[in-house]
């Protein structure tokens, strides 16, 4: 990896001396496209524009932006005048984006135009907040707009290398707001030697040879986006395509053709079922071929995974069918360039994972937190061991503590939560992050997560369960199952909340001749009840008799991030489900 830089905007000036007329961020239209030599040009006119506004070194400045370059400019901008850029959720409710703004202090906020209402809403009741900054479409009176900024910034002697000559590894960058599923969001505070800790991770498990690429595609306020296509690129050089809807990231990967793909379990899951349906759809003895051409290769998996040999007939026949179905299907995907393939952010189903593997796409799974700059452990691309997330990143540790709770320590851990001394003393403590997650380590250093610790299931006879596993089961089990929530915690068997896949459940409904409705109609339907049965079924195949679900509830309707059931990350809101579906739940134990 290029040598370590002690900021992220000493990192911009190298790559953009390194390779200056390499595209560095550009949209997928071809509207917008910036080599590194114009991206820090820009950002360095915007950054003079934006002090001449009054942006001052250690103001906070919130970005309510989706996935389009102007993020990126904006980010290094602000950056650039030594304040603080952090992103808020685009799907925050008014109130929310309220609440991030008053917490963080800020003062300025840059918005799109799709975004203006409710941020406006937001900002009529936070004072502190002087500017604020469209970066496209028509300014209102009171709004900048920021080709405007940036126009200041053309006359401004504004010394920019002289600023951030007086940044250091110490000098806070960004904020991460954890999406919290209990209570209001934290901030997690990160340095420019933070983000330079977690590139030094990486490196050796991800490869960044010149040519790289990768898609912008999920929330700018999670750590993962941040670090993955936004920070690591600009140390590493390697070209961001903005993808600005996250249903659209099936369009982009053939036109993209990434190097490094990275996604949530759900994306791959949805994935597999969708290749597997188009698999076994192909008529006769294409069909047959087909099915057995996976089954063979997942076999050849199983035993490469277990240390055992694989008999030259089955990797002959493999080999034939890579060359044959695999290859094709892989550059269909658009994952044909791709030389890494990580998930993360839940527990995967390790069928799952087989699956990839079996037909070329060694997806491996890697763990972080916003806490530890989204590093932490991680698979080695030659050694990667399916179940496991890995082992321990450069320049991390990873211990367990007597409960199981995993501890990490390493220049990637934040230093402290803005405005809650308490809780960064509660969780961090000599140096080790109290991380919040069970695992164990194998005799190999491979560390698995068994689930958060505030949210594992005791049963009424005491039996400790990881509910994230069970649902993992259960959604891989069924294309129809979009969201499940396990519950049973103090009670004698478990249930589960179902909600059905948005996208799955009505082609299902279509394919079996139930008239087309919107899931709350299809919820009722006996077909599609006795469907997700038999995927419940097969998921109880796959757990402890103890661990199984006894009875579930088809949730009419959906949950969408950020909502009451969801964080803007997905994951689940336990205690907001358990409040609003009570009855529901209590029926289930009547």
């Amino acid at each position: 990896m290029p040598s370590h830089p002690p900021t992220l905007l000493h990192a911009l000036r190298a790559t953009a001396e390194r390779i200056p007329d390499t595209v560095a961020v550009r949209d997928l239209a071809g509207e917008t496209s910036w080599t590194w030599r114009e991206l820090r040009s820009a950002a360095i006119e915007l950054a003079r524009g934006l002090h001449e506004l009054g942006v001052r070194a250690g103001d906070r400045v919130g970005l309510l932006l989706s996935n389009r370059p102007e993020f990126h400019l904006v980010d290094l901008a602000v950056a650039s005048v030594g304040a603080i850029p952090f992103s808020i959720y685009t799907t925050y409710a008014p109130e929310q984006i309220e609440f991030v703004l008053k917490d963080s202090g800020a003062t300025a906020i840059v918005v799109e135009q799709a975004l203006l209402g409710k941020a406006m809403a937001a900002w009529h009741n936070v004072p502190d907040v002087r500017d604020m900054i469209v970066v496209d479409g028509e300014a209102p009176t009171e709004v900048h707009a920021l080709a405007d900024v940036a126009r200041a910034g053309q006359d401004s002697d504004f010394d920019v290398d002289g600023l951030v000559r007086t940044l250091d590894a110490d000098t806070l960058l960004t904020l991460i707001y954890t999406s919290g599923t209990t209570g209001d969001p934290k901030a997690v505070e990160l340095t420019h030697g933070n983000i330079a800790a977690a590139a030094l991770a990486c490196d050796g498990r991800i490869p960044w040879p010149d040519g790289s690429r990768v898609i912008s595609w999920l929330p700018a306020a999670h750590i993962a986006e941040r670090i993955a296509h936004h920070y690591l690129p600009i140390i590493f050089g390697a070209e961001v395509t903005c993808c600005p809807d996250p249903k659209l990231i099936s369009q982009y990967l053939p036109q993209v053709r990434p190097t490094w793909f990275f996604a949530v379990p759900r994306v791959w899951e949805k994935m597999k079922a969708g290749l597997e349906a188009m698999l076994y759809a192909l008529p006769g003895e294409q069909g047959a071929h087909a099915k057995t051409a996976v089954r063979e290769a997942v076999r050849k998996v199983r035993l490469e995974q277990s240390g055992e040999p694989v008999p030259p007939d089955l990797a002959t026949a493999v080999a034939a069918a890579d060359g044959a179905l695999f290859a094709g299907i892989r550059a269909k995907l658009g994952l044909d360039a791709a030389h890494t393939l990580n998930v993360g952010a839940a527990p995967t189903p390790p069928d799952v994972l087989e699956f990839f593997h079996a037909i070329g796409l060694p997806v491996s799974e890697l763990w972080g937190l916003s806490e530890s700059t989204s590093a932490g452990c991680s698979n080695p691309p030659d050694r990667i061991k399916i179940g496991t997330v890995g082992i321990a990143a450069r320049g991390v540790q990873i211990r367990l503590a007597d409960d199981g709770e995993i501890l990490l320590r390493g220049g990637v851990v934040t230093r402290g939560y803005r405005n809650r001394p308490e809780l960064t003393a509660e969780t961090i403590v000599d140096g080790w992050l109290h991380t919040g997650d069970i695992g164990s380590i194998d005799e190999d250093g491979y560390l698995s997560v068994v689930d958060r610790k505030k949210e594992l299931i005791i049963n009424a006879m005491g039996k400790n369960m990881s509910p994230a596993m069970i649902e993992s089961r259960l959604k891989a089990a069924s294309p129809l199952i979009g969201q499940a929530c396990c519950i049973g915690d103090g009670r004698p068997y478990n249930t589960a909340l179902i909600v059905l896949d948005a996208d799955a459940a009505p082609a299902w409904a279509k394919n079996h001749g139930i008239v087309p409705g919107d899931l709350v109609t299809l919820a009722g339907d006996e077909r599609i009840v006795a469907a997700v049965e038999a995927g419940v079924e097969a998921a109880n195949t796959r757990l402890a008799r103890v661990e199984q679900i006894k009875k579930f509830t088809i949730v009419p309707g959906d949950w969408l991030p950020a909502g009451v059931e969801l964080t803007p990350t997905m994951k689940l809101r336990r205690g907001p489900i358990a409040a609003k579906y009570a009855e529901v739940i209590e029926a289930m134990y009547a």
